[in-house]
């Protein structure tokens, strides 16, 4: 299918650079100016080119030491260091953490400080690092002031693509991607692709944007466009603005993101709610209840609430919970049916699963005072209430918006397909 579509665009636009066998090209670069939030002794920001800034300061006209804050150091200590003009300790207290508090300083964070060049040695600026890309100036001049202010960050669009070996995370450092790209996919692809699933010659390829002060990443940005080979399938992930909300959709415009049925099935009622403290009917003592009780007569049909995988059946007593079924939906949730009469012909572990599909039927195995379904359900292997779960909206791409969304579409597989040299 890939092909198919791959053939529909012959644009090629963008030239490309090998790195360790992926490729990366800079498919749009914007850079804020190199002055932002820059502070300077006349708090004008320099006009010629030749002068060298640090943090907005002049930085030739100054002996510069650079330092790492110590465990436990606080600022008061730092500038101990240093020979500071007269009266400078007192003016900074007296401006009570108005611009930075500076009890958040930050153990192993750097710092720069800037002296006078001659004999005095005064200190004239501390610059310190509270995060990659955002900076405190504490100035000693003429006035004691605290100044924020901002590295200049560049944001590069590149391209990625590999072939999965062992994980999505190894392929990634293989290549000297960004790894943090693997949890941005799996987030992406979470109702699609299980990315503890993957198979060895799965592929990859995708646009994204990246982050950088100097040479140094400071993190990731958007997914412009995302293609998965898994299990002898094409998953595409297209970005589409609709209805003022931007997400991702397959190649047939149907949202990646899935959603689940309000409940596995037809229930006269809902006899017990989620507790971490409820009065058990059989046991008479007080003990979790981390699920929902629906009442139904014995032999409804019991429905997945999503697609999944079933990764347990167990049948029997199975301390009190009686049959029992485990499907997980993805790499956040799962859900569990329980006290089932018996399971749906033909299914067994390791099975898929649709979302609709019957699994099994109400009954009362286990330790039940009467038929109904104990259904609960997990988030990253965490019990949560059924009944509070907000499942997300999931809409196709409207008609009135197909037009658009092909053409978008078009132009995404061309510029995916262009990562192949």
């Amino acid at each position: 299918m890939i092909k198919k579509y791959w053939k529909i665009l012959t644009l090629v636009a963008a030239s490309a650079i090998l790195i360790g066998g992926v490729s990366l090209y800079y498919f749009l670069k914007s850079s804020g100016s190199a002055q932002k939030g820059s502070i300077n002794p006349s708090g004008q920001v320099a006009a010629d080119p030749e002068i060298r800034m640090e943090y907005g300061i002049p930085a030739d006209s100054f002996r510069i030491e650079y330092g790492r804050v110590k465990r436990d150091q606080m600022l008061m200590s730092i500038l101990s260091q240093y020979k500071l003009p007269e009266g400078a300790v007192n003016k900074l207290l007296t401006l009570k953490q108005k611009v930075f508090d500076v009890r958040k300083i930050r153990a192993g964070n750097t710092y720069a400080a800037f002296s006078d060049p001659d004999s005095t040695g005064y200190l004239r600026y501390l610059a310190y690092e509270h995060t990659a890309i955002d900076y405190v100036v504490f100035s000693f001049t003429d006035s004691v002031t605290v100044s924020l202010g901002q590295k200049a960050v560049d944001t590069l669009t590149l391209r990625a693509q590999g072939t999965i070996s062992s994980s999505l995370w190894n392929a990634m450092i293989d290549r000297e991607i960004n790894p943090l790209l693997a949890n941005d996919l799996s987030e992406i692809y979470a109702w699609s692709i299980d990315f503890f699933g993957l198979q060895v010659a799965d592929s990859f390829r995708v646009i994204y944007d990246e982050h950088f002060v100097d040479t140094v990443s400071v993190g990731l940005g958007k997914i412009h466009a995302a293609y998965f080979y898994h299990a002898g399938n094409d998953f595409f992930a297209i970005p589409f603005v609709q209805d003022s909300v931007e997400s991702y959709y397959d190649i047939e415009g149907n949202s990646l993101r899935k959603t689940f049925l309000k409940a596995p099935l037809n229930y006269r009622r809902v006899s017990s709610h989620f507790s971490y403290s409820r009065m058990h009917p059989v046991l008479k003592i007080r003990r979790p209840h981390l699920g929902v009780d629906y009442a139904a007569p014995a032999g409804t049909p019991v429905v997945s609430i999503g697609d999944g995988k079933i990764i347990e059946l167990k049948p029997g007593y199975n301390k009190g919970g009686g049959n029992m079924i485990r499907i997980k939906h993805n790499g956040v949730y799962s859900t569990a049916y329980l006290h089932l009469q018996g399971f749906a012909k033909g299914i067994k572990t390791g099975d898929w699963v649709k979302q609709g599909d019957v699994i099994g039927y109400v009954g009362q195995t286990g330790l039940a005072t009467g038929p109904h379904l104990d259904f609960r359900f997990y988030m990253n292997g965490n019990p949560i209430d059924p009944l509070k779960v907000e499942s997300p909206p999931v809409e196709p791409i409207h008609e009135e918006n197909r037009e658009k969304f092909d053409s978008v579409k078009t132009i995404i597989i061309g510029d995916l397909q262009r990562d192949i040299q």
